[in-house]
């Protein structure tokens, strides 16, 4: 494979991209889980799927528009269904998880419409579902290039300010951080996360590759930095082995991928489970 890898550009741009993403997405995620958020990216990335739809059929519709990339819809009507989850949870103060609901409903809704004006599913659509390793282009990876910079850039910058949100926010609006404005920016990356990782992971299962690294991580880690270098290390080891998974059995990246990441999510659970169990040593005078 590492052969292949030399001779084919397309092998080279889905493990670049696949190396990118596995570090921005848990990166993002270890945040998303701290604030209780982890449906947020299930919501997106069913707006993300709308956006796809909409593109394949405008694509379809308007011969000019042929070659559009699919990417740059999902990442509008991902950015968009972020900025309505923050209007809505202003709006719904003390019901603030109506909002995940409402945005999924809604992009599963407009998906479907798209799909069908679209003719159905295609191998085009199906392969932004659960992933397609030939589909990423060079464009798509410097396009998650650079997603990658802007993101880790500003989780380098806002770290103090994540942090505080995410584990006190009433102390963080307190001290005078400007929540909303920070949350807005986190909401945008994860929009923007969510539409780059469609390629490799697809869209129905971007969301796992946030969290799952993550919840393994929690399992082991023994603060919130490493936490997040944990769910990073799991996040890379789940791309690498998917993508490696998927070259040789012929399957969607996006599937051995997430499942490699459940394999990782059990063995940390049950290594905890091993060493909870584990009697301790008594001293003897």
């Amino acid at each position: 494979m590492i052969e292949a890898i030399f001779h084919y550009e397309f092998l080279q741009n889905a493990f670049l991209t696949g190396i990118l993403i596995g570090i921005i997405a848990p990166l993002l995620g270890a945040f998303i889980v701290v604030r209780r958020l982890s449906l947020i990216a299930d919501a997106l990335s069913h707006v993300t799927l709308s956006g796809i739809a909409a593109s394949l059929y405008v694509s379809q519709t308007v011969p000019s528009l042929a070659t559009l990339n699919p990417l740059y819809f999902g990442m509008v009507f991902s950015v968009l269904g972020s900025v309505f989850i923050e209007r809505l949870r202003t709006l719904y103060k003390h019901y603030q998880e109506l909002a995940i609901p409402i945005i999924l409903s809604g992009g599963v809704g407009i998906g479907a419409i798209f799909i069908s004006l679209a003719d159905g599913f295609n191998t085009d659509l199906f392969s932004y579902l659960f992933g397609s390793v030939s589909a990423v282009s060079r464009g798509d990876l410097y396009l998650i290039g650079i997603i990658s910079v802007v993101v880790i850039s500003v989780i380098f910058l806002l770290y103090k300010e994540l942090f505080l949100l995410s584990f006190d926010e009433e102390h963080a609006k307190a001290s005078g951080i400007p929540a909303k404005a920070i949350h807005f920016i986190f909401m945008i990356m994860v929009a923007l996360v969510i539409a780059a990782s469609m390629r490799i992971v697809g869209i129905l299962l971007v969301s796992s590759l946030m969290t799952l690294p993550v919840a393994a991580s929690i399992r082991v880690a023994k603060g919130f930095k490493q936490t997040i270098g944990f769910a990073v290390l799991f996040g890379e080891i789940s791309v690498i082995v998917g993508l490696v998974s998927a070259f040789y059995l012929n399957l969607a990246p996006g599937g051995t991928i997430v499942v490699t990441a459940i394999i990782i999510l059990m063995m940390t659970i049950l290594i905890k489970k091993v060493r909870s169990n584990k009697p301790s040593k008594v001293e003897v005078h």
